[in-house]
């Protein structure tokens, strides 16, 4: 009996220290699932204030495409992209919460993403005074808002449940339609282009690529993002924008393969030229051009081992609105004064703005040295700039991640003004613009999850 119970102590020793016995180590898993979510009857489109009236078509289909992963030692990770403008904070928080009670996920687990699409539909919670929306149009949105919650977390519940091996690969490509917005007119761009001159301000023509193989060695999936508005099309049909294509033609140029987009911090870059079907087509491809080259090139190969954090980050609004301000305000613009009189009302109704946003923050690793940050809002360039500068130019940066509430302005833009300095109306946030330290706020939070990842 002794003899026996010191070899099964050894036996575990071996075990522990890595000798001997030791079980083969299991390596990436993945499951996909995807479901259209292009509404199924008129609604109002999101993006552009301009619009006068619901959509009236669709180019092509809108989808909510999610990809699980799982490492070696069977942690998980669920990316979730969609061809919405963004997920607002009430809608977000029902997925998660859904998805913690139904499969044990914990929020940073969870990486909700949106493409930001100007051709998908107006949610429930988000651009409350973009729009002079009646409570006929208001219903189709709330209705709408619910369906699409429940789908997102049975989507995220069919990836979980069909996971099989993979290997996961790594790289970057390159393409250049991306054009800083605050810096180039954009009447002048073409012209620019055409003589070979330089186009003004700072951009991110990166192309960063997963690609999840199969144990075949055949492609199935690919994650890629590219830091630009998806802002092509400024019609009434729904469409997924240059996104959408893009996504269209690699899934074509690798069959079978699930394409996922994910937007990156492209707040003020816009494809120029633009607003034509024609234009948005060609940039699709150029992105998807872009994707294969990295796919079907030399590839860093993932260790199988993730990492997650989140937290949230409490910014603060400058200064304070007063009923003078609001009143002041509602004389500049439609949008404003709706925004302004809404706020004016919930003030006499007794209602206390808050002073601060809860802002999301995330980070992710994957392998031993890949990181994939996600930020909440529409994130201006600067921040993928400054985070590889900081922690290497082959990390990921991620916005209209979790939340999107408002602009997300860096230092140098909150100095110079201009819309993506402020333009909370827009969103409806009771602000006018946020505190000078943003940025600082942000990078910490950063610094602080990625430290605790690595």
């Amino acid at each position: 009996m002794k003899r026996r119970l010191l070899l099964r102590v050894l036996i575990l020793l071996l075990l522990a220290t890595g000798l001997g016995f030791a079980a083969p180590r299991r390596g990436w898993s993945a499951g996909f699932a995807k479901a259209d979510i292009t509404p199924r009857q008129s609604m109002w489109l999101a993006g552009y204030a301009a619009r006068t009236k619901p959509s009236e078509g669709t180019i092509h289909p809108l989808w909510l495409k999610v990809l699980a992963l799982q490492d070696a030692r069977g942690r998980k990770a669920v990316f979730l992209a969609s061809d919405l403008l963004g997920l607002p904070q009430p809608i977000a928080e029902t997925i998660h919460k859904e998805v913690n009670r139904r499969y044990g996920l914990k929020r940073s687990q969870l990486m909700l993403t949106s493409s930001h699409t100007h051709s998908g539909p107006v949610l429930e919670g988000t651009l409350t005074s973009c729009y002079p929306l009646t409570e006929n149009d208001l219903q189709p949105i709330r209705e709408y808002s619910r369906s699409l919650e429940k789908t997102a977390v049975e989507t995220i519940g069919t990836a979980l449940s069909s996971l099989q091996p993979v290997l996961l690969k790594t790289g970057h490509g390159e393409t250049g339609f991306a054009a800083n917005r605050r810096n180039n007119k954009e009447q002048d761009v073409p012209r620019r282009l055409e003589a070979g001159l330089p186009l003004a301000g700072p951009s991110d023509h990166t192309v960063p690529v997963l690609a999840l193989e199969d144990e075949s060695g055949k492609t199935a999936g690919v994650v890629f993002g590219y830091a630009c508005h998806n802002t092509t099309l400024d019609s009434y049909s729904w469409c997924g924008d240059y996104a959408g294509f893009a996504q269209i033609d690699i899934e074509n140029r690798f069959p079978g393969a699930m394409a996922f987009f994910y937007s990156g911090c492209g707040a003020d870059q816009n494809p120029i030229p633009r607003r034509s079907l024609e234009l948005c087509e060609k940039y699709g491809e150029m992105l998807a051009s872009a994707v294969q080259e990295v796919v079907t090139g030399p590839m860093k190969t993932l260790e199988p081992e993730i990492e997650t954090s989140f937290t949230i980050v409490q910014l603060p609004f400058e200064g304070k609105l007063t009923p003078e301000k609001l009143q002041a305000a509602a004389h500049t613009s439609k949008i404003h004064e709706r925004w302004a009189n809404r706020l004016l009302q919930e003030m006499d109704g007794g209602s206390k703005f808050p002073h601060v946003y809860p802002y999301p923050v995330q980070v992710w690793r994957l392998g031993r040295n890949q990181l994939w940050l996600a930020l909440g809002g529409e994130v201006v360039v600067d921040y993928a700039l400054s985070f590889k500068r900081m922690f290497g130019p082959g990390i990921w940066v991620t916005g209209y991640a979790n939340d999107v509430m408002a602009y997300i302005p860096s230092r140098r833009i909150w100095d110079e003004g201009g819309y993506e300095q402020g333009a909370m109306y827009v969103y409806g946030l009771p602000a006018e613009r946020w505190d000078s330290s943003i940025e600082d706020r942000i990078t910490k939070a950063v610094r602080r999850l990625v430290a605790k990842v690595r």
